[in-house]
């Protein structure tokens, strides 16, 4: 008889988490393998569970499968130290995503495990006591998985061994891939709304899966196959299959199926989940694991076993957090003079959310700020996400020049710690600036304006090698007591994977399509353009400010709302956290939005914007299955061939 199962599924090796000694949170025990008989007893059933949320980890903070979610949209490009991971996925002319260099191969190699692990849990946890309301984590966990899996490789395997959503005990060498509206009916659909029956209101423990958070993947899920079924721009699909829903039902049908059940998830929250009262707080570091936080990959700075990565130095990989270092740049190259001339480094690496580790991997193109941030005076938004002014720092322990009271700066003006030493601005000024040939006085080819002691550039100066930072993933430690902390760890925030926001949102979209309810689409959009509105902290000023500007923006949302609109407000709340290549699929609008981008090079002092075209063809909307994969697999060249996407 035959078994279809993956070579890289196992039933085991998981890195479990908690805060030791803290009630609230997931406690495990450490297991470096489960055994099939494991999972038919009460403690190996709870540590599954466990598992389900510390394989969060290996996918959510990861650079290599965040590059590949992100690189190549109309939010993110390659930057000066990029390798071919992040060029590849560019499709500019620098690289070729291949099943070899496609970074989704993360996702494929760290997915079936869970699911085999959730098969296990599901067949096994009744017979051994354990509560439905648990039981439908695995089914939350299970669906979780096999949406990211259809979404990024198209129709793929719900036998993994032993039957259609079985526990696989027997690994074997071959594979057969369900289509696409078989993952969804057999799979996905059943998977969440078993999950949204039996899943409590509140989180058990913190950080665990909620009715609301089941209903948000509900949602999506249905949105997602209802765009599929439509098909707006004749994408294909893979394994090739008619676009008719098994269940007979339209894409009508399911538009209006993500509207009901994302209002019901926003109308049913009830004191467990709520938006934050400003942007700023949605994703302030001291603000972790808010009332807006539905999901999140956990990490803690209070324990290294517990955190899944080292407390001081990462090396980039595994379990490690460090998605956030791609799109900082190097900004200590930034230099100043001290009283005698000599350069020094007035902004030096900090384990600060507006600073962290430097790798230059990913920047995001002159259009981002252009249009995307255009308003960056009533929409704090564009605050909430960049760092656009890099302050001194020198005066903290280790810096070498923590007795140092004055630098001198831009103009040869003298600066203090915590003053502005580089500035990203708003616009082009009036004053034209003046820029270095090459790295200049700055050392990064920052111009200065006069009666400016800070260097500066504006948006049509940002490059592949200086560009305002990803404040919004920074680092948070409470334990720099002074110094400059530990800036070359991991971070140790948790990495957020789904908001109460995109409630909102889901339903907008839907409505746009066609849905209807209580709430239309530009009330929907508003409630988060409203909240957008409010400002209490001015985060690159580094002051206080009280602001309402809510009712300017709510008046600037057009009357009638279409998909690009819906999807640039997509942007300005969830920048760089790893939706946008799904959105832009999900809606056939990747070419459009994305197939041209400015940027200016990857030299210091390059400030001339060249225009980048993509090729972006239809092929691209699914993801090669990895050649890792496809190498594993005792089956046959042809078969090999038929597994693998068209077009790779």
């Amino acid at each position: 008889m035959k078994r279809y199962i993956f070579k890289n599924i196992i039933i085991g090796s998981v890195a479990l988490f908690s805060l030791a000694g803290c009630s609230d949170l997931l406690e495990e025990t450490p297991h470096d393998f489960y055994e099939p008989g494991y999972f038919k007893t009460e403690q190996g059933v709870l540590q599954g569970l466990t598992s389900h949320y510390a394989h969060l980890r290996w996918l959510y903070g990861n650079a290599y499968f965040y590059n590949s979610l992100e690189t190549g949209t109309d939010e993110i490009t390659y930057a000066q130290s990029a390798d071919g991971n992040f060029k590849d996925h560019d499709l500019s002319g620098v690289g070729t995503i291949t099943p070899s260099s496609s970074r989704s191969d993360v996702l494929w190699n760290n997915s079936f495990s869970d699911i085999n692990t959730a098969n296990g849990i599901i067949e096994n946890a009744a017979a051994v006591g354990v509560a439905p309301s648990l039981v439908a984590e695995s089914k939350f966990f299970r669906g979780f998985d096999y949406f990211l899996l259809v979404q990024t490789f198209g129709g793929v395997p719900l036998d993994l061994g032993a039957g259609e959503l079985k526990f696989n005990s027997k690994p074997s060498r071959f594979s057969v891939r369900n289509s696409v509206p078989q993952v969804y009916t057999k799979g996905i659909f059943p998977d969440l709304k078993e999950a949204v029956a039996e899943l409590p209101d509140a989180s058990r423990l913190t950080g665990t899966a909620t009715k609301t958070l089941a209903r948000l993947y509900l949602a999506k899920a249905y949105l997602t196959y209802a765009w599929w079924l439509q098909n707006p721009n004749s994408i294909p699909t893979y394994p090739d299959t008619p676009r008719t829903d098994p269940d007979g039902h339209n894409a009508q049908w399911y538009f209006q199926e993500a509207y009901n059940v994302a209002l019901e998830g926003i109308n049913n929250a009830g004191t467990n989940f709520a938006l934050q009262a400003s942007f700023y707080d949605v994703n302030l570091g001291s603000n972790d694991r808010n009332k807006e936080m539905l999901l999140y990959a956990d990490h803690t700075e209070a324990n290294e076993y517990y955190n899944g990565s080292s407390l001081t130095y990462a090396n980039g990989g595994g379990a490690d957090n460090f998605a956030g270092w791609m799109a900082t740049w190097n900004y200590t190259a930034i230099k100043s003079k001290n009283a005698a001339g000599g350069l020094v480094s007035p902004v030096q690496r900090e384990a600060a959310q507006a600073l962290g580790r430097p790798w230059t991997r990913m920047a995001p193109p002159i259009d981002v700020f252009t249009n995307t941030f255009a308003d960056k005076t009533n929409d704090s938004r564009y605050d909430g996400t960049f760092t656009t002014v890099y302050r001194g720092n020198w005066n903290l322990k280790g810096t070498g020049l923590t007795d140092v009271a004055t630098l001198y700066n831009a103009n040869s003006l003298p600066i203090t710690p915590k003053d502005a030493v580089l500035s990203f601005l708003n616009d082009e000024p009036a004053t034209p600036i003046t820029y270095p040939s090459g790295g200049g006085d700055s050392g990064i080819g920052a111009g200065v304006l006069p009666g400016r002691a800070d260097y500066v550039v504006s948006p049509s100066g940002f490059s592949r090698i200086v560009y305002p930072g990803f404040w919004k993933l920074g680092p948070y430690r409470t334990d720099n007591a002074g110094t400059l902390g530990q800036p070359n760890a991991a971070s140790t925030r948790p990495f957020p994977i789904a908001k109460f926001s995109e409630l909102y949102f889901v339903a907008a979209e839907a409505a746009v399509k066609g849905a209807t309810g209580s709430m239309t689409a530009r009330n929907l959009i508003n409630v988060i353009r409203a909240r957008a509105g409010k400002w209490r902290w001015d985060n690159n000023g580094n002051a206080a400010k009280v602001a309402d500007n809510s009712v300017a923006l709510t008046a600037a949302t057009p009357s009638v709302i279409d998909i690009n609109y819906i999807l640039a407000e997509r942007s300005r709340e969830y920048f760089g956290e790893g939706y946008r290549w799904y959105d832009l699929v999900r809606t056939q609008k990747w070419n459009e939005l994305a197939g041209t981008y400015r940027i200016c090079g990857a030299s210091y002092g390059n400030h001339t914007p060249a225009t980048v075209t993509r090729t972006i063809q239809p092929f691209h909307y699914l993801r090669p299955i990895p050649t890792g994969q496809l190498d594993g697999m005792e089956m046959t060249v042809a078969e090999k061939l038929a597994y693998q996407n068209p077009g790779y």
